[in-house]
């Protein structure tokens, strides 16, 4: 199956079809839906989407060239990617860490990201993505949605979104994946850290499992995508995806 665009009117999860196809499919093959029926976003939570009026897909990536200690590449490549489409759309977004899209306080994407590691070599990805087009009214308990319709007062062919983003997603993926690839890496690391979400100041979170609630700045990223928090007494400490919660 060639890389390409492969649209459902109506699918379980573009992921699960991702999934079940992976074998088959060259690397950067897209599936997206214009209605999921099952689509799921971080810790097992669903996305709400309206059918027809959003972006809901899947993109299969089997790179050559990244290490399993460096998969986290992944998530900033398209993080990156969906920032710099977003500014050609004239919406000003962060990097909510780890892998979701705010404007403003407010998520336009959510994205789920699925590696698979086979020794110390990163063989494949599935990459969905849920963003908020054209839909102007969430009715789920979801607590702060926004779309690019709502920001720009326009509405867009979601279709022609698609390969206008797939395109710049997959420009920095080609070069991510290139056999000599630091300068690039570098500079998107840089690019991921300074797109981050409350990079300045003091903001509250909260420690998880225990519940404690306290304010820290974000001090940086290390090595493992853990978010490396300082509180205002000095204390430093990181933490990786599921021990701390951002306070909204």
């Amino acid at each position: 199956m060639a890389n390409m665009i492969n649209w459902f009117d109506t699918i379980d999860s573009t992921n699960s079809e991702a999934l079940r196809q992976f074998s088959q499919c060259d690397d950067f093959t897209v599936f997206a839906a214009k209605f999921q029926t099952g689509g799921r976003g971080q810790k097992g939570t669903k996305w709400e989407s309206a059918p027809g009026e959003n972006l809901t897909f899947s993109i299969i990536l089997k790179p050559k060239n990244i290490k399993a200690h460096s998969q986290f590449i992944i998530a900033q490549v398209v993080t990156v990617g969906l920032k710099r489409y977003l500014k050609e759309r004239g919406v000003d977004s962060t990097i909510k860490w780890p892998n979701d899209i705010y404007a403003g306080d407010k998520k336009i994407c959510g994205i789920l990201i699925e590696n698979f590691v086979t020794g110390d070599t990163l063989s494949g990805s599935i990459v969905g993505i849920g963003l908020n087009v054209n839909q102007n009214l969430f009715e789920s308990d979801a607590p702060n949605p926004v779309s690019i319709s709502i920001l720009t007062k326009e509405v867009y062919d979601t279709k022609k979104e698609l390969e206008l983003l797939s395109k710049i997603i997959k420009e920095l993926y080609d070069s991510a994946d290139s056999s000599t690839p630091a300068p690039f890496l570098k500079n998107l690391e840089m690019e991921y850290k300074d797109s981050l979400y409350r990079k300045e100041g003091y903001h509250l979170y909260q420690q998880m499992p225990d519940g404690e609630v306290f304010k820290a700045r974000i001090s940086g990223i290390d090595s493992s995508a853990c978010l490396i928090l300082e509180r205002e007494d000095g204390r430093v400490k990181r933490y990786s995806f599921k021990e701390i919660k951002y306070i909204l």
